[in-house]
């Protein structure tokens, strides 16, 4: 009897042991052929995302407002608390789906606007826009607008991606609107679409209304008001869409315009009302050469950086700028070498003056370029479609300031990047990636990498942390794979643009020299896994835990009345 007890004791403990030993043994997965929902199962509550107060967000509010240095807009729920501003609008027309076609095909000239209206740049530009309309009416030309929150079908079919986006169409064929966003832009941009493009001036009463309303004009003094140099004049005038060009045959009108009556002609003179007021032309007189000086001379020498004139410097055609930050008290004493300076560079680079003192705009433009310092500071910035920096180191002089100047035109500058100092620890299950390490750990070629750029006042970034946590977490064993974040607000690298937050970027190893890979996935923690599985240069496999702690007690109920039934049988047996 003792015997068979022992025997039976053996057996039973054997076949825990063997079943114990099966639940352990935890196999590599297939994502094509097991389930994958572990992935999403809840963990612990260290993976939820951490509470964020929610302040008036005056950066993002900037970021958003200067438009020109990153798009980051992200929509989010302020939609529902916004509400429109009061703006007569009686002349500009509404259209919506059931109006549009009808509307761009019956009138020759037609400005559609496409806007959201809790859109900063578009509650900016509706007051402009609606002023245009009312000073052309009567004009032959309709100013429109399309609410896109509500036509969202017609904006897709015009490829709208973001607002406010402005077409001009001609007899049913759009180009975009490359004006200025201010009604004084718009509607000269519009009367050279529609008119002849040149005005005569022919009384002296006419001449000093235009050079009081108007805040820059171009005026030819030539032999007749037809013919060939007012041909050359007209087309030159096509070219330039936010100059006003005029002609007068009238010593008087010449004489008003600061031109000498007696000058051989044709003569010509842009005047501005900035500190450089005049600018006499001394090429040959024919449409290119007119058009380049104008273009060269159009803007002032140094435009003092507001939200009203930041489309004057991003949107125009000289894409590198020079920037001076520095008060108000300092600039008095370096603004003179630096209005000097921009003279050498005129047609070539833009200057701009930062007031770093103003709260408003000083302040989150600073922080924008990473200028801390209180000292007067040169940055060279290469416009919105390259985004590289360039820092002056030196003393703010003429002569630095012409050679700073020179070596950003010929590309001789090494750039610029904001960084945060690189983290004392980095064990995280996401690691942190500043602008000073990422060479280090994004571009490390062993390694698959997946980084997320993100900003920590965007709602979707703080929605997708639970998600990116717990990925993260599941593929802490994979050496080769790293999931990393970078605080896009405060971190730059040239390989790491991005259009929004968040950004989610894949760096495939061996591949670092290409292109990363932007992840378009579903942002779920099993659709990363798979994105990953697709595209990791090395293989990996996922070991599946054991259980969850829920699955894990059920599990050991059965395995304990299993165990039991199975000493049952033994006992029935022996």
């Amino acid at each position: 009897m003792a015997s068979r007890l022992v025997l039976v004791f053996t057996l039973s403990a054997l076949l825990l042991f063997s079943r114990s030993a099966l639940s352990k043994d935890s196999n590599p997965i297939d994502d094509d052929d097991d389930d994958l929902s572990f992935l999403e199962e809840p963990s612990d509550q260290n993976d939820a995302a951490p509470h964020y107060p929610d302040p008036d967000h005056d950066d993002e509010d900037n970021y958003d407002d200067l438009e020109n240095f990153s798009d980051f807009d992200e929509g989010g729920d302020h939609e529902d608390a916004y509400k429109e501003p009061e703006v007569d609008e009686k002349d500009v027309v509404v259209l919506k789906g059931t109006n549009f076609s009808d509307t761009v095909e019956k009138n020759r000239f037609v400005m559609v606007e496409f806007y959201a209206p809790w859109c900063g740049h578009c509650q900016a530009l509706a007051p402009e826009y609606a002023a245009a309309a009312t000073e052309l009416k009567g004009e032959n030309v309709i100013l429109a607008k399309v609410d896109s929150t509500e036509e969202n079908e017609l904006s897709q079919d015009y490829g709208v991606e973001g607002f406010p986006t402005v077409f001009f169409f001609i007899d049913g064929v759009h180009k975009p609107y490359t004006g200025q966003r201010t009604k004084e832009g718009i509607v000269t941009w519009i009367k050279k679409k529609i008119g002849p493009g040149i005005q005569n001036v022919t009384t002296l009463d006419e001449a000093e209304r235009i050079l009081t309303s108007e805040s820059k004009v171009v005026l030819g003094y030539l032999n007749s008001l037809v013919g060939p140099e007012s041909d050359e004049l007209a087309a030159a005038s096509r070219l330039e869409d936010d100059v006003n060009f005029y002609q007068t045959v009238d010593p008087k009108v010449a004489k008003l315009f600061h031109l000498d009556p007696e000058v051989k002609r044709p003569a010509l003179i842009l005047l501005k009302k900035e500190a450089e007021k005049l600018s006499y032309f001394d090429g040959k007189f024919e449409k290119s050469a007119i058009a380049e000086f104008v273009f060269a001379n159009k803007l002032p020498l140094v435009i003092t950086f507001t939200r009203e004139n930041a489309p004057q410097i991003f949107e125009s055609e000289i894409k590198k700028q020079l920037l001076l930050f520095a008060t108000s008290k300092d600039s008095e004493k370096v603004l003179p070498d630096f209005q000097a300076a921009a003279k050498l560079f005129k047609g070539k680079l833009i200057f701009v003056y930062v007031q770093t003192d103003n709260e408003d705009i000083g302040k989150p433009v600073s922080d924008y370029f990473g200028i801390t310092s209180d000292a007067p500071t040169i940055l060279g910035y290469t416009g919105n479609d390259d985004a590289r920096k360039f820092v002056h180191e030196g003393e703010v002089t003429l002569a630095n300031l012409k050679a700073f100047g020179q070596d950003f035109i010929e590309d001789k500058l090494k750039p610029f990047f904001k960084s945060d100092p690189i983290p004392e620890t980095n064990d995280g299950d996401v690691k942190i990636v500043v602008g000073n390490n990422f060479d280090e750990i994004v571009l490390d070629e062993s390694k698959d990498v997946l980084l997320e750029i993100y900003a920590p006042w965007c709602g979707h970034c703080q929605s997708l942390e639970p998600t990116y946590n717990k990925l993260a977490k599941h593929l802490r064993g994979i050496d080769s794979i790293v999931i990393a974040k970078m605080d896009g607000t405060t971190n730059e690298h040239p390989r790491a643009k991005a259009d929004g937050f968040p950004t989610l970027l894949f760096f495939p190893a061996g591949n670092k020299s290409f292109d990363p890979i932007s992840v378009d996935a579903d942002r779920t923690v099993v659709a990363f896994y798979k994105f990953l599985k697709k595209n990791a240069s090395i293989p990996f496999k996922l070991q599946k835990p054991t259980s969850t702690p829920k699955s894990e007690a059920v599990s050991d109920a059965k395995e304990s009345q299993e165990s039991s039934s199975s000493t049952n049988d033994l006992r029935d047996e022996l």
